[in-house]
């Protein structure tokens, strides 16, 4: 796993304006656009997509941000289907799970080539493993194949050139899981290109594989083994992607895959101007990383068949939604990381519900996601055999100031004569919420929460701000009161344990020490965090569904009951493709609407 300030009553006016000035917006927007790039010398298929900010880099073990390079560029040993969530053959053709169910086996499919030509073998993968392993490289796919009470890594081993054995100190049950690739799992790196940057320390200390692959690198150096490979990088507008010639995969009439020859990656960081740049021709997806937002839905619905292109309602989406505080009790450069006034309020049980019962998620719904959502209660994706539902017992947080106001009175908070939130000692209750901007929903969502919450007298300051500086503040600096962020899904759930063990890199509402990171003083794990640890490791060990169905189930009461993060609307699976885009599979299961993008091809009017 890896992660709207406009009432709803205005935003058919916002709408109205935004659209009256598509021909002016046009013209500025000309410059930069993608079909441009398609000259009368080179008539390629290719595929514009979108998407709201830039990389932070080009190195796949370091990523957090989703969507990311590695949809296109890498992949792993296996994957996982994005219509069943059945894990195939990928790089790896076939495993074998031998007796003692703490040995596995992948073959490798014969003459598996890099981008470069060079060929892909045992060696790759060996190193690959030795890199995830090494204590200074700070990477979340390490929290996805810890195994045990002690958090030991497998013990991967060439046997020979096609094969290599992971040995496991017990069995676990998330393997295949794990090395199923892109976007939140483990993908295979290049000895060949890498190896050097691992063995070699900077003056800081640390592997100079932290700082390899940067944005900053010549994209045309960087080799992958997916279906595509980078052409260019211009920061701010767009990353092109052409088709790699060496990928492994044909279709059964021996056709090279990918079928696309080029796909242009727009950088637009607002999603009103996606929508103008869709509606005018520019674009041929829309919400393929992040569900398409219901009221474009709706206003997209009228013009499908006279637009040509068409509607994708997947169903609900295996993402989340939450809005989280900062537990982190520890101190940096001698200094708390969060206000001691503020981290009392934060680590109080009984403060926590009280803003989660004060926050009207159906309005949330009906006005924000025109009723095409759902209320949010589980930590685990609504399409996995493990999902725990309210109907099953899953305690839930519905609207209800009254119980918030008894809560809050219950831990020592009282109203002044103003209506202002006051605690024990007087402090006035004010925070601020972070989110990404120009996610219109977001900011919306925030918008009512600031609302919602000054009902109990306490003032939010809601900030929207860049993707990659929340990305920065939640995984590194940890200078935050409260955000708002969303999650990929899928049906395992120890695809998200770097989210829920507290040793996770996404642990975020109490980051850990970091590898590579300044370092934190008094850290500690809260007793629900070391149960929920617990569980996760029996789940991992445990290869009974029937019996790992119970040990999620207690994993989700304890969240829902001690509410590191508050759950929100779920959205549903909703995309536009034009008519042009051919060979789609699409569900809400998988994160990635083009899950599939090898498959696609572009029919050329």
């Amino acid at each position: 796993m890896i992660l709207n300030s406009m009432l709803q009553v205005r935003c058919g006016f916002v709408r109205l304006v935004s659209f009256g000035l598509a021909i002016v917006l046009s013209i500025g927007l000309s410059g930069c656009n993608p079909h441009l790039f398609k000259t009368q010398a080179a008539q390629v298929p290719q595929l514009v997509l979108t998407t709201l900010t830039d990389p932070k880099t080009f190195n796949p073990a370091l990523i957090q941000e989703f969507p990311n390079i590695s949809l296109f560029c890498f992949e792993g040993l296996t994957k996982s289907d994005g219509l069943t969530g059945k894990i195939q053959p990928a790089l790896a053709e076939s495993w074998q799970i031998l007796d003692d169910r703490k040995r596995v086996v992948f073959k490798l499919r014969p003459g598996l080539k890099w981008s470069d030509g060079q060929p892909l073998t045992v060696d790759d993968v060996v190193f690959t493993f030795e890199t995830i392993f090494n204590p200074k490289i700070p990477t979340d796919w390490k929290d996805s194949l810890k195994v045990g009470l002690q958090g030991a890594f497998p013990v991967v081993k060439k046997l020979d050139d096609l094969r290599v054995e992971f040995a496991l100190p017990e069995p676990f049950a998330p393997l295949l899981n794990a090395l199923s690739g892109a976007p939140d799992n483990i993908v295979i790196l290049p000895k060949h290109i890498l190896g050097e940057s691992v063995q070699t320390i900077g003056r800081d200390g640390n592997p100079q594989f932290l700082s390899t692959w940067g944005t900053n690198t010549d994209p045309k150096t960087i080799v992958v083994n997916g279906a595509y490979q980078i052409e260019s990088f211009l920061g701010g507008q767009r990353l092109v992607y052409r088709r790699n010639p060496y990928y492994w995969r044909k279709d059964a009439q021996g056709n090279q895959m990918p079928y696309v020859d080029r796909i242009i990656w727009q950088f637009i960081e607002n999603v009103d101007t996606q929508l103008l740049r869709f509606r005018s021709g520019d674009l041929d997806v829309m919400g393929d990383a992040r569900p398409l937002r219901p009221e474009y839905f709706s206003l997209l619905k009228k013009e499908e068949k006279r637009g040509n292109f068409k509607l994708q309602n997947g169903g609900a989406w295996s993402g989340t939604l939450y809005m989280a505080f900062n537990l982190n009790k520890a101190n940096k450069n001698g200094k708390p990381i969060v206000d001691p006034i503020k981290s009392r309020w934060f680590n109080t049980l009984a403060f926590r519900q009280a803003v989660a019962y004060a926050i009207d998620r159906d309005q949330m719904n009906n006005n924000i996601f025109r009723g095409l959502g759902t209320i949010q209660n589980s930590p685990i994706t609504v399409q996995s055999p493990f999902f725990l539902s309210p109907k099953d017992g899953l305690k839930t947080y519905d609207y209800n100031l009254e119980r918030s106001r008894e809560l809050l009175k219950s831990a020592g908070f009282k109203l002044n004569n103003q209506g202002q939130l006051l605690d024990s000692e007087g402090n006035r209750v004010r925070f601020t919420l972070i989110t990404n901007a120009g996610n219109k929903v977001r900011e919306a969502i925030g918008a009512q929460i600031k609302q919602d919450l000054s009902k109990i007298g306490i003032q939010l300051d809601f900030n929207p701000i860049n993707f990659n500086t929340l990305i920065d503040k939640t995984s590194t600096s940890r200078e935050w009161d409260a955000h708002m962020i969303g999650f990929t899904g899928g049906v395992e759930p120890h695809g998200s344990a770097n989210l829920w063990m507290s040793s996770g890199g996404s642990h975020s509402f109490n980051l850990k020490q970091q590898p590579g990171q300044q370092p934190i003083q008094g850290w500690e794990a809260n007793d629900w965090e070391k149960d929920i640890d617990r569980l996760f490791i029996e789940g991992s060990r445990e290869l009974a569904p029937a019996k790992r169905r119970k040990i999620y189930a207690q994993f989700q009461e304890i969240v829902q009951e001690q509410l590191p993060v508050i759950h929100l609307v779920n959205d549903s699976a909703l995309m536009v493709t034009r008519d042009r885009v051919q060979g789609l599979k699409y569900s809400g299961l998988p994160s990635w609407g083009l899950w599939n993008i090898d498959e696609l091809r572009i029919k050329e009017d």
